[in-house]
């Protein structure tokens, strides 16, 4: 099914917390987004802008929201393009890409932080928010003059003629890739390719254990509670090397993702003892993607597999990012690891005024809903190192 959220009725968030509000603020980029923010009694106070991932919501974020406005400042995390209560955009398989690129991701941030009145912000991304952070801070220091990312490190923008199939096959780790790990004895393929085919909608929103479970499972997988996720850095691009990462990313060839994750669904007990997403907070997701389907994210992903819109990207190819910056992941997260070199990349040759390289005990890919305190720790103590003209 197909899903055009101009159509439908906003989705909203009953949030339990009086220093948070929802509200939908218009960013002229054709966007009416919605937004969860703290701080909000004095938006003269700098803004902390906090960019959501996969399959995630500006709700990911509300565990540290509090603390950081306490801190000093305005803090504000939108549904990002094709997420929750954010109008304005339509998510067709076979429609156009364009809106999604990352060019436009950039813009629709800039529009909101326009409409919110600031001229400056430091800028926070997890996961697929993270490249959209650090495309923020790369191709406009002026107004974003810090930058955090989490749990996806940043090698750069994409070298020139990286649509050339040559390129597209390098970037993808390894010329031939997907033929080489479809040959494996143990044949598999990767998710973001899987997240490109018109099916991986419907196969998630759709499936047979049901959305709640499902999601229930995606994330215990992916965190520090699934206690098989001992990350290492892979020796090279190369098939084996990869299909040496977890089934969330190097799939069994012909499992769709419900599939994939449908084995690691904890027991009642584990869920019960999950406090950092209780079953209330994950029905707020679960009703979100109900509600919207994940194609709007899954937009994004093929936006990157096929690289159509590198074009607008190359012209930074090896540019660095030169605002103050910092990165911060779970010491059980792979995501630091799955493209192979972009951990160390990151730090060597794209990051000039990095204040901090942070992994986390006891959190997986969910670092900040999972290790709140931590992060909050780390992320206000770069803050306070981060001078703003307003």
């Amino acid at each position: 099914m197909d899903y055009n959220v101009t159509q439908a009725p906003f989705f909203t968030y009953d949030l339990q917390s009086k220093d948070l509000r929802s509200r939908v603020v218009s960013n002229g980029n054709g966007l009416d987004m919605r937004i969860i923010e703290a701080g909000f009694e004095d938006v003269r106070q700098p803004c902390v802008l906090l960019l959501h991932g996969f399959p995630e919501l500006a709700y990911s974020w509300r565990k540290v929201m509090g603390p950081i406005a306490a801190a000093g400042y305005h803090v504000v995390a939108p549904d990002q393009r094709g997420y929750g209560g954010t109008k304005g955009w339509t998510a067709i398989y076979d429609g156009e890409l364009e809106p999604f690129r990352m060019t436009n991701l950039v813009k629709d941030v800039l529009g909101l932080l326009s409409a919110l009145q600031h001229r400056e912000a430091i800028v926070i991304g997890h996961d697929f928010g993270s490249p959209v952070a650090a495309y923020c801070a790369l191709t406009r220091p002026d107004v974003f003059r810090g930058v955090v990312l989490m749990s996806a490190p940043f090698p750069g923008a994409p070298a020139t003629n990286a649509n050339d199939k040559d390129s597209r096959e390098s970037r993808s780790h390894a010329p031939d890739i997907h033929q080489a790990l479809a040959s494996l004895n143990f044949p598999r393929k990767h998710y973001q390719w899987y997240y490109s085919t018109p099916e991986a909608d419907a196969d998630m929103r759709n499936c047979r254990q049901g959305l709640h479970n499902f999601l229930r499972a995606y994330y215990h997988y992916k965190s520090a509670d699934w206690a098989q996720n001992k990350p290492f850095p892979l020796a090279s691009r190369s098939a084996r090397e990869l299909a040496k990462l977890p089934t969330y990313y190097i799939m069994e060839l012909n499992q769709n993702m419900a599939e994939t994750v449908a084995p690691e669904m904890p027991t009642p007990a584990e869920i019960e003892a999950c406090k950092w997403l209780t079953d209330d907070e994950l029905k707020v997701y679960s009703t979100a993607f109900n509600f919207t389907g994940f194609q709007g994210g899954l937009q994004w992903y093929r936006c990157s597999t096929t690289g159509a819109f590198n074009n607008e990207l190359e012209p930074f190819a090896g540019k660095t990012i030169d605002v103050p910056s910092c990165f911060i992941s779970g010491k059980s997260d792979w995501g630091v690891y799955q493209m192979p070199g972009a951990f160390e990349r990151m730090q060597s040759d794209v990051l000039t005024d990095i204040r901090g390289c942070h992994l986390i005990d006891g959190a997986g890919h969910w670092v900040q809903q999972e290790q709140p305190e931590a992060a909050i720790d780390l992320v206000i103590d770069f803050l306070s190192g981060v001078e703003l003209s307003t």
